[in-house]
């Protein structure tokens, strides 16, 4: 069967290598000169199952309160006249409660740690090498009562196979000896010894390289315009893609298939379609900073959960990453955040890096409202998404492609999730076929 894939980033890419692997002939397709040219370039860092709990959480709203008009802030809410922030807000606000946010959770649990055996999988079959640790992820705390809100989703986590361990403050510096001159201020955390670390870019362009060697055809430097349709019904398709390279020149493409990996790109390419996805674009932050002495800065992945920031080593760099502004598709980098970032980390780790020459970059994260990923069918019968995997695209990256790559070939994927488009499995393990085709809104 062919397929088009549109999106080379993380989850787009992974779609393209495990679609191939099952037999299809593949053409991924995407708008820059080289795969994770976006919000795949400069991320966190972090394979991360333990990060599971969602933005949206019974603490989430008065904190978004607190923030607002903070430039600082770590989730930064800019009310912008535009009807899907609207809509976006008010459904987030939905998944806020203690029972749809444990659902939520169980949701995410399941795709990540499905997700980081299947980089695993990958990754020693493929040889590449992306800076990857091994060491696990550690959370800190520095705010008593942020430390004891976290003890219910560590202790539901556990309940459902991820070992995300509540330790002391003393264990904190044990884990990672370079947080020993903040020692004072922290009052606990939790750390998740299966967890990862690794450069997403260098892992996704690594992968794409694999992908062309296997024979999946790239497109770069071409723009999807639109989805050409065709049918009505349950007998509604799609026809063609039209796409616009970098000389101007038009084309139609076509496909037995198309998976649609656009991150928050997605809802605008879908409504015409009528396929209302309730994804907004949230702005992202990253540093790099090069490590002046490694003796003083971490190697173990961190989660500072105070300022919503993760810190990864990256070989003889340092990358830290986190907040989220809700103000549109600007990828603008505010320097009163930037500034924030570094002020931070230098207060973390003084004397471990170069932070007059930080790297700063922004991407925009795909947001669900609930954090949870739209992976499955649509009302149209040959249209696949894989999207809005949020602030966990590199942690759901294989696993969602390993996952759309079973579907597209009419397999139920072996891991307990709700797929778009897809009735619940009956029992956990169980396989069912795949079902007439809806689209979750």
């Amino acid at each position: 069967m062919k397929v088009i894939v549109l999106g080379a980033g993380i989850i787009g890419t992974a779609s393209a290598w495990f679609l191939q692997k099952a037999g299809h002939d593949v053409t991924l397709i995407d708008r820059q000169p080289g795969a994770a040219q976006e919000t795949s370039f400069a991320n966190g860092g972090q394979i991360s199952v333990s990060h599971a709990e969602p933005w949206a959480n019974p603490s989430a709203p008065l904190k978004v309160l607190q923030w607002l008009g903070h430039e600082d802030a770590p989730l930064l809410f800019r009310l912008r006249p535009e009807w899907l922030q609207w809509r976006w807000g008010m459904a987030f606000l939905r998944q806020c409660t203690p029972g749809r946010t444990a659902h939520n959770i169980r949701q995410i649990v399941a795709i990540a740690e499905y997700s980081r055996q299947t980089l695993q999988s990958v990754r020693a079959e493929t040889g590449i090498r992306y800076d990857a640790e091994t060491r696990g992820i550690l959370h800190f705390y520095t705010d008593p009562r942020e430390f004891e809100q976290s003890l219910p989703a560590a202790q539901l986590m556990r309940e459902l196979g991820c070992p995300r361990q509540t330790v002391s403050a003393d264990d904190v510096i044990r884990i990672e000896p370079s947080l020993a001159p903040v020692r004072h201020k922290i009052v606990g955390g939790d750390f998740t010894a299966t967890d990862e670390s690794g450069d997403v870019h260098t892992f996704t362009v690594g992968l794409a390289d694999k992908c062309a060697e296997a024979g999946v055809q790239f497109l770069f430097n071409h723009l999807v315009t639109r989805l050409l349709t065709e049918g009505t019904g349950s007998a509604a398709r799609i026809s063609g893609v039209e796409v616009i390279d970098d000389h101007g020149c038009h084309q139609i493409l076509h496909a037995d298939s198309v998976v649609l990996a656009m991150g928050s790109f997605s809802p605008r390419l879908l409504k015409p379609l009528g396929i209302d996805l309730m994804i907004y674009p949230g702005k992202g932050y990253s540093a790099t900073y090069r490590v002046l002495d490694p003796a003083l800065a971490p190697r173990v992945s961190l989660t500072d959960d105070g300022h919503k920031l993760v810190i990864s080593r990256l070989g003889d760099r340092l990358r830290v990453a986190g907040t989220c502004e809700i103000n549109g598709y600007s990828r603008e980098l505010n320097p009163v955040r930037c500034e924030a970032i570094t002020r931070r980390t230098q207060a973390l780790f003084p004397g471990a890096c170069d932070y007059e020459q930080a790297q700063y970059w922004a991407g925009l994260r795909p947001l669900t409202p609930s954090n949870v990923p739209y992976i499955g069918r649509t009302k149209y019968a040959n249209l696949y998404l894989n999207t809005g995997h949020g602030t966990l695209g590199w942690t759901m990256g294989c696993g969602s492609g390993r996952a759309i790559a079973e579907i597209v070939s009419g397999r139920r994927p072996d891991v307990d999730f709700e797929f778009t488009g897809m009735h619940s499995r009956t029992r956990p393990g169980s396989a069912s076929p795949l079902p007439t085709p809806a689209t979750r809104t």
